[in-house]
């Protein structure tokens, strides 16, 4: 292992060989990039390294390929990071990711230059985290930088085994990612509200448990309330519904309850009896919903209700979508919430892909505090989980 290193301001130096983790798994229609997000958020520590001189390699996934496939190639993010940083940004496109190829393309980056590699995921040491595959990844570079925040929940080669054989330091971007999200947890402003949608109630069990011993408000849409309403005894006709989970459901509202928060539930909800912009809807009663119909979004009066707590907020943390907004019969409850949280006066943190999107439909970007480029990673970190991206850099000597 080379020299250790304190920090990204310590390595940043003309000459150095530097390798840094990104998170690029941007949303693409065909070669184009539908939402930059995740590259703009990354702009800050490549410039930083840019300007400094150093040489840098840059890492990243893209989807869930299995194996090489031309359409989750990392080409149209070269490309358009080209004209962001307005430098040099050299492609590999090999399939093994580091080969001979690589680590020649790697000698001739010059001063203030980039090299990207092809996705990761292409080759199946990463996500194995084999060591043979972080060595190769190490190989390239004298020191390495983690600055994908949306990655770090994952045990993979170039989150976690790369640190095994270089001085490895966080990114700006991972800083941020940390001391915003960690803010929740230690002493947010009060009132603090979570707004909490999405299908599952399974995949936000262990957040809601965390979340009530810290937050005040607690307000949940999403196909994740009906399991709340039928275990208090409510019809939901055909709507999604998890039977595993309604004795955790009804634990949490008992347990909300007991730690004096206020957990606030749809009094109303937009039903129909297919997913199609043209099919017939009702608005009824939240826990009056008929066979045959679904529920698919939280009705007008529950929108206002949860606009006017939001707005009562000093900080508010949003994770999913209130219905089914990709359809827009189905969009005004994420709408009107999203606007309200936009326009608030307290501190906004968002995170998660469904909820960037919703974001990005509306353009709301510029008036989200924070918007988080990793649902996964927020959701873990607000769980109490620990990060296996984030602890290999705390145990550098």
């Amino acid at each position: 292992m080379a020299d250790t290193a304190s920090g990204i301001e310590d390595i940043a130096k003309a000459g150095r060989r530097i390798v840094v983790r990104v998170d690029f798994n941007v949303p693409l229609d065909g070669d184009r990039i539908t939402d930059e997000t995740r590259l703009l958020a990354a702009l800050p520590t490549l410039e930083l390294l840019r300007d400094r001189g150093a040489r840098t390699v840059l890492l990243s996934h893209l989807g869930r390929p299995n194996g090489p496939d031309p359409k989750y190639s990392l080409a149209p993010v070269a490309k358009r990071l080209r004209e962001l940083l307005g430098s040099k940004v050299l492609f590999c496109d090999s399939d093994q990711v580091v080969c001979r190829e690589a680590t020649d393309m790697a000698s001739e980056v010059g001063d203030g230059e980039f090299l990207l590699l092809e996705n990761l995921r292409f080759n199946s040491g990463e996500k194995q985290n084999d060591p043979e595959f972080a060595k190769k990844l190490a190989s390239l570079g004298e020191y390495y930088v983690d600055d994908a925040f949306g990655a770090s929940h994952r045990s993979h080669a170039s989150v976690v085994g790369i640190a095994d054989y270089l001085p490895a330091v966080p990114g700006l971007l991972l800083e941020r990612e940390l001391s915003v999200l960690g803010s929740l947890t230690k002493n947010p402003k009060r009132p603090f509200g979570a707004v909490l949608g999405g299908s599952k109630v399974s995949d936000k069990i262990a957040v809601i448990k965390n979340l009530i011993g810290i937050c005040d408000k607690l307000l949940i849409g999403g196909g994740m309330c009906f399991t709340f309403f039928k275990a208090r005894g409510g019809q939901i006709g055909d709507s999604l519904c998890e039977d595993d989970q309604l004795e955790y459901a009804a634990e949490l509202v008992k347990e909300a309850e007991a730690q004096g928060v206020e957990l606030i539930l749809p009094t109303d909800i937009v039903i129909a009896q297919e997913f199609s912009n043209d099919t017939e809807t009702r608005i009824v009663p939240s826990d009056e919903i008929p066979d045959g119909w679904l529920g698919l979004d939280i009705g007008p009066e529950s929108a206002a209700a949860y606009a006017n707590a939001v707005r009562e907020c000093q900080t508010v943390f949003w994770n999913g979508p209130m219905g089914v907004f990709e359809i827009d019969a189905f969009a005004n409850g994420t709408e009107v919430v999203a606007r309200a949280i936009a326009n608030c006066s307290a501190t906004t943190i968002a995170g998660g892909g469904d909820t960037d999107a919703a974001i990005h439909k509306y353009e709301l970007g510029d008036k989200i505090t924070h918007v988080s480029t990793g649902g996964g990673a927020s959701m873990k970190l607000l769980e109490g989980m620990l990060l296996p991206g984030v602890e290999v850099l705390k145990e550098q000597p």
